[in-house]
């Protein structure tokens, strides 16, 4: 309650949920000693899908190689304890609330946004490891984002980047996305992730021409290959790598954990043997996470409950490839938020799920309505449920079937919540 309470009081801030703008966030680090000065070893995660993966993989592997870091992602889908991790431990909520307080007493009469405060926060703390490998996941974008308060980083892992956001930008088009996330990363290593297609890709190389970075490309410079019996073929310079299958369910997540190796064996020396180990370590929630146990689980018995925060036509298409490999019937369960993109994303499941539920997101007065939701979708063959309890009892007839709970990390985190 008290962490609720805080953040409560730190939101009254300002009057945006988003204002980008970077003026807040370097008037209260200031405030706080500019503490973005003082850390060391700094990762710079920026996409606009993928970071997540990214970042729990890098994590995953520094950790097995004998590596602290500090991680700070966003957003949570349970407690705002998940975005804060120092010394390779997530925060507890007293420690959390303590800080927030401080440094909405430091703040003063000022003002800042919620993410502008928990990001100052993080990097504040941070200062008790600032040895550690600081690993921080922007925000929106890049430019103007609250993580971008460094003058140098060690590496950025950038992901894949598509039409996402359109709202907060002029340039409402593929380059004008790429130049916001692009045209101020650090100047030292960049390693770029697999992209949609050839176009996106020859887009940021053009970009990234002014950066004096040391630049690795996916498919130029590291590659990666699905093998039979779930193994992976991994590639660079530096030689191959046959890896286990990871936690991390879904092809397109071979391409972000090859990106994290990519950085691992470039800039830490990483073993392969301390990479293989890491493979079945990764932990990454809501996304294409399997529920084994719980009260929504009993609801469906033996069938499977599998959650993914994905909210955007990229994430639809990952999710729905790997809906086709599967040799179970699907049931989609889709709420989202009123900004996204609701029919484009419904559009990719269509075809190859055995239903289509709406459900609002409870909790959030941002999400679209179920009614608004199948209004926006036209005369397509899809149903609608009062909860996401009754969602799952209405095709709970079927018998070895995947129930799939898609189109936002906050669908993603009541389902959690509820189970």
């Amino acid at each position: 309650m008290r962490l609720k309470e805080i953040i409560s009081k730190i939101e009254k801030r300002h009057s945006k949920k988003i204002d980008l703008s970077l003026n807040r966030t370097f008037n209260l680090l200031k405030k706080l000693g500019n503490p973005q000065n003082k850390l060391n070893n700094v990762v710079t995660v920026v996409g606009t899908n993928s970071k997540a993966s990214m970042a729990t993989a890098l994590s995953t592997i520094l950790k097995e190689a004998g590596y602290k870091y500090n991680l700070y992602t966003s957003p949570h889908l349970q407690s705002y304890t998940e975005r804060f991790v120092f010394n390779n431990k997530e925060i507890n909520e007293n420690d959390l609330s303590d800080l927030l307080e401080g440094i909405d007493k430091i703040l003063g009469d000022d003002s800042a946004t919620v993410f502008e405060i928990l990001t100052c926060a993080f990097i504040k703390y941070a200062e008790y490891f600032k040895d550690n490998i600081n690993i921080i996941e922007a925000g929106l974008f890049h430019r103007f984002d609250s993580t971008n308060v460094f003058k140098q980083n060690l590496l950025t892992l950038l992901g894949v980047i598509h039409l996402d956001h359109l709202n907060w930008l002029n340039d409402k088009t593929i380059d004008g996305v790429i130049y916001e996330k692009t045209v101020s990363l650090p100047k030292s290593n960049i390693f770029i992730n697999k992209q949609i297609n050839s176009e996106i890709k020859t887009k940021i190389e053009k970009s990234l021409v002014e950066n004096k970075s040391k630049k690795y490309f996916f498919g130029d410079d590291f590659n990666v290959a699905k093998l039979e019996n779930g193994f992976t073929h991994y590639q660079d310079n530096l030689g191959e790598i046959i890896l286990p299958q990871s936690n991390l369910i879904g092809d397109h997540q071979i391409f972000n954990i090859s990106t994290s190796i990519a950085a691992c064996r470039k800039i830490f020396n990483i073993s392969d043997i301390n990479i293989k180990k890491s493979m079945n370590k990764m932990r990454l929630r809501g996304r294409l996470e399997e529920i084994k146990s719980g009260k929504l689980k009993s609801l469906i018995g033996k069938n499977r409950l599998i959650i993914d925060g994905g909210h955007n036509i990229n994430s639809a298409i990952s999710i729905s490839n790997w809906v086709k490999q599967q040799n179970e019937k699907v049931h989609l369960i889709c709420g989202m938020m009123n900004d996204k993109p609701h029919k484009e994303f419904v559009n990719q499941f269509e075809s190859f799920v055995n239903s289509i539920t709406l459900v609002d997101i409870p909790n959030q007065e941002g999400s679209i309505s179920k009614e608004e939701f199948k209004k926006k979708l036209g005369n397509k063959n899809v149903h609608t449920a009062e909860s996401i309890e009754e969602s799952l009892i209405m095709n709970n007839k079927d018998e070895n079937c995947i129930f799939l709970c898609a189109g936002s990390l906050y669908l993603a985190g009541e389902v959690l919540n509820l189970n």
